[in-house]
């Protein structure tokens, strides 16, 4: 036990051998029977992070926990039977068959019943030592007391339960064995846990009283009021005592152990499922999982269907000219690169989101092998995936570019297809077992898969590649997956040469002018051989083996453990003068805010899939009427499951229907019994949401925070006064210990999770709202913290706020400060509305007493709380909520009446109205914003290396096998257009820089908004200018590779022309990935869609493509490719001239091209380029305004004048 940041977590991960760190120095010992080796005892962790798959119901999760960590010689039936017991003991029998959720994209179960499947998982394994981080936290009263409970009986039977836990109720203090207290890092007391109240009483006389909670009490008593300097220099000078007086009672209480005596105890094999089980429980999983997400195997079928019919138009019905012969090249090339890159860059995206990051705990709890992880994986995928997506778009894609129909020559086109999809999948695996970072795996994929195009013979020719790089074509996948596509369509039929339709009449095999539409030509200019398929074939088969073991061997050995986040320390002085914001908040007059909810009633309605997608409607909140006063904090309190959190967001406006499910909502909220519009009801709540995702984990606490107060405090106020309030807060919420620490991620360790929690809620009480609504803000937090949270929110109420908050546990003596509250029960339906200190008479009437020595709140939730851990006790406690439900009469507050409800839409008074909250104006949020941002990428040099590594990355490749370029037959009709073409894959490079960073800045956006933080306009053009420098620099980086070192024209003025493509391409790429992860919130599937769109970009660019339909070539007006090509490409070949030897030249001995113009001429390019360089740039800017309107569109609300008045007839 101990306060937020005391090191409760770290200790636990040191203990589990979880935490592993070259920066980290460890001095003592941990032994486990007295043997050094965790591995010699069968454990078990249970993290504070809840890592379940979404789409799967409780009891499948158990199901297949189940099945993975008990031992072969289990039967399905014990495990069924097992799964069962816990599902009763756990209290989660009314959601077995509910989906688990993850509390964002997928709704599901609430987070105190993914919090006991979390448990339950862990207790399958049926470990002998259990270590849990924060087990109770998100758990009602009764559900923690339950789960304890059950805890206790598994240490009674032999096992070691090691907890951390914040704010135990004081039934569940005394079930503990013993107690370690920590402070600060220090241990203040190890022992008996009915000796440690004596204990500290006999340190500090007088500091205990009666009916006060003993874990209350001891983690009080050691904590540092770090609020006012007064304040901590007391509570520091008592916990020296304490630190003091523990290092000297320690050594006589924990003499030196015989622990050499047991070194020699065998070591203890964990007992598993075995590899066979292990396959086919993951198999199945894998196949239900991905049937269950709508956005992952739907997007991969979609892709193969519309990458199919997208490129078939393209090279739809392709002709035998030499036009179409370089298409059917290119068409070719497609096939076997572009649509395997697709599926590369998507699994990647699939792997380092929660697929890796399950198997990394799996397999780190020893229950999950790599191998049989693996193979698992695949063969799910084969069945729906691997083998079903190659042959959807073979089927369309062969045919409708008008390939010979012959079934031999399409198995063997398939075959290719298919085996460069296995190859994408496992090289997939590879990159993300080497970084579990997207931007990272996603960089060495783009690496690799650059290397591979380059070197697979279709943008040079192979034979012409430089000698230190030619060896790479034989270790690229491409090449060889290339090569036998080539030798599949040009090979001679027999002994006979294939030959396509040459203009000069006459046998075209002894005819020399047709010498160019000849198979063999073909695949000589290439430098391919005829016949040449078995061979690459093998290989292919070959890069898959190699990939996947190389992947195994990394999962294996290469772990992936929690890092330490850094301290950085700010010049600002800790404790300052506030008293002439204390000046400014004494002369602020308020208006006191009542908000009444009247007859409120909430419902999901969705489609069914088993009544053939017909809407199904599933009630929240029923009939809810209410009163929150100003000046009280109000509290809403209920059992897990009982529409809390439902409430809250409907309140303030956080419901967001979807064209699959709809949120349907009747009754009215009223403040001082107006209507309020959704704008003004924004304006006048901050809202506190249960998880802390609006916090950026590479700021510290103090950055954060005043970053925010510049954002979201009033222009009226001075910078300096701002940073004041910031520090004034941050003293007020008990974080000047952590001020200079990053906040951390899951996964970067900085900040406690109880440390996040104040930072949130400091973020939303910096502008001291009108009405501040708060979603478990005590969640997670020891008691002495959240008793000075509710000690603030206290005191902004008393200041004439209206306080509205969910709590699942509070201390006792905090029970006095709650003013009205409102008791759920599960299904949404009231048990009790009205002042809190009303609450037990009300209760006494009925027959219900509560205890002397019983906390109230804890008390209420066990009365409407359903016991499902057998028959018995579930119908008497049913019997007792369905008794509470039935006598419990709603009735209107004071001042509303059935007339009020149905009146028409009124307008807010000006005295309210003039309190709105403005988004700060965009020249105070710009500057800010892009500080902020500045300050985000110092802290992650990865974001920073991919942004310019990538573009770099490139240039360096395309000099590699480029330079120097010639000026010779190969030159003209492959080399230099193929280095023109290598500058269009960087349209790829602005998308996946995009899919790095912006997601996550998006998602920090969306919260601040909805916040009124600051406007669309401003988190656009910052996140604009912090993107533009990159792409510059690396633009002009670039072009010194692209075009100087190969010689593709040694001019300044071409040096600029490719360095401006260059960047408009990015940028360009960079715009639509915005676009699609502004529409679709799922990355992966927005990652998707953006693939197929820049894919398509690229074939119809004018140079691979050459014959395209005329509505294609209609589209393509809006593509930046096109104008790409169309200005480098004249610039490029305009006035060049080139050789040819004699076997190349013509009947006439003539070169087949001996002009630039004549290659300009061959590609339809002969054209002004000056134009196609000013639509480029006219393109860019566009496509970015296009970005802009969609994010605008995203975040307005339009329906908000017609819901106000469905709302006021009280529809």
């Amino acid at each position: 036990m101990g306060g937020s940041g005391s090191g409760k977590t770290t200790l636990l991960n040191i203990l589990s051998s979880r935490m592993q760190s070259s920066s980290m120095v460890l001095s003592g010992s941990v032994l486990y029977n007295g043997n050094p080796g965790l591995s010699t005892v069968t454990s078990a962790y249970v993290t504070q992070m809840d890592l379940l798959l979404p789409s799967l119901t409780v009891r499948e999760t158990l199901t297949y926990a189940a099945a993975l960590r008990l031992p072969s010689r289990t039967t399905d039936a014990e495990r069924q039977n097992l799964v069962e017991e816990i599902i009763l003991e756990l209290g989660l029998k009314e959601c077995a068959n509910t989906q688990v959720g993850d509390g964002a994209t997928h709704r599901g179960c609430s987070g105190g019943e993914r919090r006991r499947v979390s448990i339950g998982v862990q207790m399958l394994s049926n470990p002998s030592v259990l270590f849990c981080d924060e087990p109770t936290t998100g758990l009602d009263a009764t559900s923690a007391y339950q789960l304890i409970k059950m805890l206790k009986s598994l240490s009674s039977k032999g096992r070691t339960i090691i907890c951390t836990i914040h704010q135990p109720r004081h039934d569940i203090f005394f079930l503990f064995d013993h107690i370690t207290l920590l402070s600060q890092g220090f241990p203040v007391y190890s022992g008996l846990t009915n000796e440690a109240v004596p204990w500290f009483e006999d340190l500090v006389p007088g500091s205990f009283s009666d009916h006060l909670n003993p874990a209350d009490y001891i983690v009080g008593v050691a904590a540092v009021d770090n609020r006012t300097a007064e304040a901590e220099a007391k509570t520091v000078s008592r916990l020296n005592l304490l630190v003091e007086a523990w290092r000297t009672a320690s050594p006589s209480r924990f003499p030196p152990s015989s622990a050499n005596k047991l070194l020699e105890r065998p070591v203890k094999v964990v007992q598993s499922a075995g590899i066979r089980r292990q396959i086919r429980v993951l198999t199945s999983r894998t196949i239900r999982t991905t049937i269950r997400d709508p956005m992952g195997f739907s997007a991969s079928w979609v892709e193969a269907i519309a990458m199919g019919v997208i490129c078939g138009l393209v090279f739809l019905n392709l002709p035998e000219t030499l036009a179409g012969i370089r298409s059917r090249e290119a068409a070719l090339y497609s096939a076997c690169a572009l649509q395997g890159y697709l599926i590369l860059l998507y699994d990647i995206y699939r792997l380092t989101g929660p697929t890796l990051a399950l198997f990394d705990r799996e397999h780190s709890e020893r229950v999950v092998g790599v191998i049989p992880w693996v193979i698992s994986t695949r063969l799910a995928r084969l069945l729906l995936e691997d083998a079903v997506v190659p042959l959807l778009f073979s089927v369309i894609f062969y045919f409708m570019c008008g390939f010979d129909v012959n079934a031999v020559q399409f198995f063997r086109f398939y075959v290719v297809v298919l085996l460069n999809q296995f190859i994408a999948v496992s090289f997939a695996m590879l990159c993300a077992a080497i970084s579990r970072e997207f931007a990272i795996a996603a960089l060495l994929a783009n690496l690799m898969f650059t290397f591979q195009s380059f070197s697979c013979g279709f943008f040079i020719q192979a034979a012409t590649i430089p000698v230190y790089v030619r060896w790479i074509k034989w270790v690229g996948y491409c090449f060889y997956g290339f090569a036998a596509l080539l030798s599949n369509e040009f090979s001679p039929v027999g002994s006979i040469n294939k030959y396509y339709d040459c203009p000069v009449s006459g046998d075209p095999a002894t005819n020399p002018a047709c010498i160019q539409y000849s198979g063999n030509f073909i695949l000589e200019n290439l430098s391919f051989h005829p016949h040449w398929y078995t061979v690459p074939v093998c290989a292919l088969i070959g890069f898959i083996v190699v990939f996947t073991a190389t992947a195994i061997a990394i999962l294996q050995f290469w772990t992936v453990d929690v890092q330490m986040a850094g301290t950085y320390t700010t010049k600002d002085e800790r404790y300052q003068d506030n008293s002439g914001l204390k000046k400014d908040k004494e002369t602020d007059k308020s208006v006191d805010i009542d908000v009444d909810i009247v007859n409120l009633a909430l419902m999901i309605e969705k489609p069914s899939l088993k009544n053939r997608f017909q809407k199904f409607q599933l009630p929240i909140l029923h009939g809810v009427t209410t009163r929150f006063e100003a000046g009280a904090v109000n509290v809403i309190m209920g059992p897990s499951g009982s529409g809390k959190t439902s409430l809250l967001n409907m309140m303030a406006l956080r419901l967001k229907s979807t064209p699959f499910t709809s949120y349907n909502s009747t009754g009215s909220l009223l403040l001082n019994g107006f209507q309020p519009d959704e704008s003004q009801l924004r304006s006048l709540c901050s809202y506190v949401t249960q998880d802390d995702h609006s916090l950026l984990p590479y700021l510290t606490v103090r950055e954060m925070l005043g970053f925010a107060a510049g954002l979201r405090l009033p222009r009226s106020m001075s910078a300096k006064q701002k940073r004041d309030r910031a520090e004034e807060v941050i003293r007020m919420m008990g974080l000047s210990d952590c001020a200079d620490c990053l906040i951390g991620s899951e996964f970067v360790k900085g900040i406690s999770g109880g440390e996040k929690r104040r930072v949130s809620i400091a973020v939303q009480i910096l502008t001291e709202p009108r009405v501040l609504i708060a979603d478990e803000p005590t969640s997670g937090l020891d008691a002495f913290t959240a008793s000075s949270i509710l000690d603030v929110l206290s005191g902004l109420a008393a200041e004439g706020r209206t306080v509205i908050i969910t709590i699942h546990q509070s201390r006792s003596e905090l029970f006095h400060q709650f003013g009205n509250l409102l008791l759920l029960a599960k299904g949404g339906r009231v048990a009790y509305s009205g002042k809190a200190s009303s609450m037990i008479p009300y209760f006494g009437q009925m027959g219900y007493k509560c205890p002397l020595n019983c906390n109230p709140s804890d008390w209420a939730l066990d009365l409407v709380s359903v016991d499902l851990r057998d028959q018995k006790a579930e119908d008497v406690s049913r019997a007792k909520v369905g008794k509470i439900l039935e006598a419990y009469v709603p009735k209107l507050p004071v001042g509303v009446n059935e007339k009020d409800e149905k009146q028409q839409y009124r307008e807010l008074p000006p005295d309210m109205v003039k309190l709105k909250k403005e988004p700060a104006p965009f020249y105070v949020a710009f500057p800010i914003l892009i500080r902020r941002g500045i300050l985000n990428l110092q802290r992650q040099p990865d974001l920073v290396v991919a942004r310019i590594m990538q573009v770099l990355g490139l240039g360096l490749v395309t000099a590699l096998f480029f330079a120097p370029l010639k000026r010779d037959y190969i030159a003209a009709s492959v080399n230099i257009v193929g280095a023109v073409q290598e500058v269009l894959p960087l349209y790829f490079v602005g998308m996946l820089q995009n899919v790095a960073l912006y997601p996550i800045e998006r998602d920090v956006f969306y919260k601040e908004y909805d916040d009124g933080a600051y406007s669309v306009e401003a988190f656009f053009l910052s996140y604009v200018c912090l993107e533009v420098p990159f792409e510059i620099l690396s633009s002009l980086l670039y072009s010194l590779l692209g075009d100087i070192a190969i010689n593709l024209r040694r001019t300044i003025p071409m040096y600029f022309i490719i360095a401006f493509n260059c960047f408009c391409i990015v940028n360009c790429g960079e715009s639509l990935g915005i676009i699609f992860n502004t529409l679709f919130p799922n990355t992966g599937f927005a990652l998707n869609v953006t693939n197929v769109f820049l894919s398509v970009g690229t074939f119809m660019g004018g140079l691979m493509s050459l014959n395209m339909i005329g509505f294609l070539r209609g589209i393509n007006f809006i593509s930046p490719l096109k104008y790409a090509t169309a200005n480098m490409m004249p610039y490029t070949f305009r006035g060049v001239t080139f050789t040819c030897n004699d076997s190349q030249r013509l009947e006439n001995g003539e070169c087949p091209l001996s002009t630039g113009e004549q290659v300009l001429d061959l590609y339809k390019l002969n054209i002004n380029p000056a134009p196609m360089l000013a639509a480029l740039a006219a393109a860019t800017v566009v496509y970015r305004i296009v970005a802009f309107m969609i994010l605008k569109l995203t975040r307005t609300d339009f329906s908000f004048l017609a819901r106000a008045r469905h709302t006021a007839r009280g529809v």
